[in-house]
């Protein structure tokens, strides 16, 4: 994994900078070494919010998929949601209630449940490098700008509510399973790792109070303390942040106690998606 911050300043000037492209066609050139040593046959290439934001999206797209030799798909939010929801819950363990998976990006966060027997997404303007670029300009955060963030997250989710109903019902007996960078570091930072441990961090179990206790600790440290800490990996350290804010309001909005933390998400949604003879499994 490499964090390039490819939206970085999109929310502001809905273009690519150029030397974010850079650092990302940098990475997908390891990557393409790497695939070349492993023998890889086939691959799929996507970009999500930041290139769907961005004016110069196609800038970004034909080198990315030259390099990578196939096709750079520019994906919807909905299909985000769908390949995300796929990966979370393809090994989750049976249980009752509704299933909330929620996907926390750079420029956005996908919310994706099952309802009305098919698989209903909705893609929100609240990613953790938006939220710090648009609001939490300060080092640490004003009061007043995380009153500013906070009412931006509680817009969407409303907006969220509204394209899935369904959501303003599910109640306590839910199960969140939470995706992405934000979710894994406050998972790292709970269980006091100083490395990453994908068997200690997946299935991991995150409670509404230590999450609202992660975003009075975060929010009152500057960046460079932020930095010091083992467990925030290099590159994230100034979002963590916004993205844990946007996990703390959707626990409280929707009455969740518990966020199950999952390391598949995306992109074993994709890797599903290229399994014959469906281009998809079933999602249940």
């Amino acid at each position: 994994m490499r964090i390039t911050r490819l939206g970085e300043g999109v929310d502001a000037t809905r273009r690519l900078r150029l030397e974010a492209m850079e650092r990302t066609f940098a990475a997908l050139g390891e990557f393409r070494c790497i695939m070349d040593a492993e023998k890889v046959g086939r691959a799929r290439l996507v970009a999500t919010s930041a290139v769907r934001d961005a004016a110069n999206g196609d800038d970004f797209l034909l080198p990315a998929g030259e390099i990578i030799g196939a096709p750079a798909e520019l994906l919807s939010g909905r299909e985000e949601g769908r390949l995300s929801y796929a990966g979370a819950t393809a090994e989750l363990p049976a249980g009752e209630g509704v299933v909330v998976v929620v996907d926390i990006g750079g420029g956005s966060s996908e919310i994706v449940t099952m309802a009305r027997g098919e698989v209903l997404s909705v893609s929100l303007d609240i990613g953790c490098v938006r939220l710090t670029e648009r609001f939490l300009r300060g080092d640490p955060p004003t009061a007043a700008q995380v009153a500013e963030a906070v009412a931006a997250i509680d817009a969407e989710l409303q907006r969220a509510t509204q394209v899935i109903p369904e959501l303003g019902d599910v109640g306590g007996s839910a199960r969140l399973v939470g995706l992405a960078g934000t979710v894994s570091t406050l998972a790292s930072l709970e269980l006091g790792l100083t490395d990453y441990d994908r068997e200690r961090i997946h299935g991991a179990v995150l409670g509404r109070e230590s999450v609202g206790r992660w975003c009075e600790v975060l929010g009152a440290e500057r960046v460079g303390e932020r930095a010091l800490r083992p467990g925030i990996p290099e590159g994230r350290q100034d979002v963590i942040f916004g993205g844990a804010l946007v996990l703390n309001e959707v626990m409280g909005r929707f009455g969740l106690h518990e966020c199950v933390v999952s390391e598949s998400d995306i992109l074993d949604g994709l890797v599903m998606s290229m399994q014959p003879p469906h281009r998809e499994r079933p999602i249940h």
